[in-house]
């Protein structure tokens, strides 16, 4: 089945199971089960069968699945296999902060580029990254071939940076303002809310209580 017709929720999964197997396979695991994984990630042993299932025959009944072949598959389903670079917009406290995570913990995914307004800012290299003026955006991320940004910047210039990221090719949007964006039907856009989270948190802590 190709990656399109894939439910949302199973794209969303795909990166846990990837970083489990892959702890897996450092420690020497050979095999798991559907249920021992289901135990790890605390996702049912038929949710993830079926997961799986979408990518064909990635098991064996009686056997399992064999951690190396899955740590393999999924590496390059999920283009782990390569190097991503990431353009982030906006060093605010938000943005200053993810900067300095620069997913070291992923060795395939790297902020190369940030953009800011902020004449301190430009020109320098904060974290091992350059920080380029807005005004260069365009240019930046067509040269660099940057198709995905993490956006950061304040709620009012939300929805013309963005317009400007697609003029630019950019592909993926990684959404940390509270504005939801219009964007083409070819853009993805993930939003990421903390307050809606911690709201959501919060909800279900009350309800129970």
């Amino acid at each position: 089945m190709s990656g399109s017709a894939i439910p949302k929720a199973t794209a969303k999964r795909l990166p846990l199971y990837y970083r489990y197997l892959s702890f897996l396979a450092e420690s020497g695991t050979e095999r798991i089960s559907s249920t021992e994984l289901a135990d790890a990630v605390k996702v049912d042993s038929a949710t993830i069968r079926r997961d799986f299932s979408y990518f064909g025959a990635l098991g064996k009944r009686g056997y399992g699945y064999d951690v190396k072949a899955l740590v393999e598959f999924f590496k390059k389903t999920l283009s782990q296999d390569h190097l991503t670079n990431v353009g982030l917009v906006g060093l605010g406290s938000m943005g200053q902060a993810l900067l300095q995570y620069n997913f070291r913990a992923s060795s395939n995914i790297r902020i190369s580029a940030a953009f800011d307004e902020d004449e301190k800012l430009i020109g320098t290299i904060q974290s091992g990254v350059p920080v380029y003026d807005v005004a260069e955006l365009e240019k930046q991320l067509s040269d660099q071939q940057i198709r995905i940004v993490i956006l950061t910047v304040d709620e009012a210039k939300a929805q013309a940076v963005a317009t400007k990221l697609v003029a630019a090719g950019v592909r993926g949007i990684m959404n940390f303002t509270p504005v939801r964006l219009t964007v083409p039907k070819t853009v993805h856009v993930q939003n990421i809310d903390l307050a809606t989270e911690l709201q959501t948190i919060i909800y279900f802590l009350d309800t129970k209580e």
